[in-house]
């Protein structure tokens, strides 16, 4: 029997939330009732947010709250030389492409697409070589993105990619699922500046980790469809997913660091105990 292994992956972007603090519950909790391993890991690779008392922060709130995790912890900004490593490896399989289109290109590309289409999905292609070649030697910007195009052309269809749901995504999905990663489009996996984005460091990170099981809110269960595929890709183990509900103020929005609200240092700051954070958290 596989051993089980569940991570909490918070960014150090902001002070930790009760959001956070109910998804962190959920990967340990899971983990103790398992006999399984908890992992704390940083998601630490938005280099204009992060921010060293934030990382500290997280350490601090979550030993407050009664977590415990193994050492070393991990950091995606060492980990750096582990996704150039995966990104050529999709290179060299021609499933990549440099995207040179600014946001504000890619939102109207998008607006002029054919009715029907997907209304937040990008699709596009590598430049003619020259042209490529000349906005390279310029500096220009650009981003690594994944060709759906070249992966379906690659695997022949994504009817044979699929994930087991031991929780339920947002509109109750649950046990085998089809993986549809179409809708997101041609995602990003990397950019000039920072070479790496979400979807390409998770998948390498936890088939790294050895991580069986992903626990995570239901905001991120469409991410496993593109992160389904790319383990496919990159020849990685699909571990077994458990999306979990998400806690919303009072109006009506997630919990959310863009939202402001309180801290789990406000709270302790105010004199609330973790176990009332536990309680409160739990019946929200």
């Amino acid at each position: 029997m596989s051993p089980f292994v569940t991570r909490f992956a918070p960014s150090p972007t902001g002070r930790l939330h009760l959001g956070h603090a109910f998804a962190a519950f959920q990967a340990y909790d899971a983990a103790r009732a398992a006999g399984g391993r908890f992992l704390l890991r940083i998601e630490d690779i938005d280099l204009t947010r992060v921010r060293p008392d934030f990382e500290a922060g997280i350490y601090e709130d979550l030993a407050w709250l009664g977590l415990s995790w193994e050492t070393p912890v991990l950091r995606q900004s060492q980990r750096l030389a582990a996704y150039r490593a995966a990104l050529e490896t999709l290179r060299a399989r021609n499933l990549v492409y440099r995207c040179f289109k600014t946001r504000q290109e890619v939102l109207d590309e998008i607006g002029r697409a054919p009715h029907g289409a997907d209304g937040n999905a990008y699709r596009g292609d590598a430049l003619a070589e020259d042209e490529e070649a000349h906005r390279m030697a310029r500096g220009e910007a650009f981003a690594w993105r994944l060709s759906l195009a070249r992966a379906q052309h690659t695997l022949g269809a994504f009817d044979d990619l699929t994930f087991f749901e031991e929780g339920a995504g947002p509109s109750g999905e649950c046990g085998w699922i089809r993986a549809d990663p179409e809708p997101a489009g041609d995602v990003i996996l990397a950019r000039k500046d920072v070479g790496v984005a979400y979807h390409l460091a998770v998948v390498v990170d936890d088939a790294h980790q050895g991580v069986s099981h992903v626990i995570r809110g239901q905001d991120l269960f469409a991410a496993a469809h593109v992160q389904r595929l790319l383990q496919d890709l990159l020849g990685l183990p699909t571990p077994t997913y458990r999306h979990h509900r998400l806690l919303l103020g009072p109006d009506g929005k997630r919990l959310a660091k863009r939202n402001g609200g309180e801290t789990l240092a406000d709270l302790r700051t105010a004199g609330v105990t973790p176990e009332a954070v536990r309680a409160r958290v739990m019946s929200l």
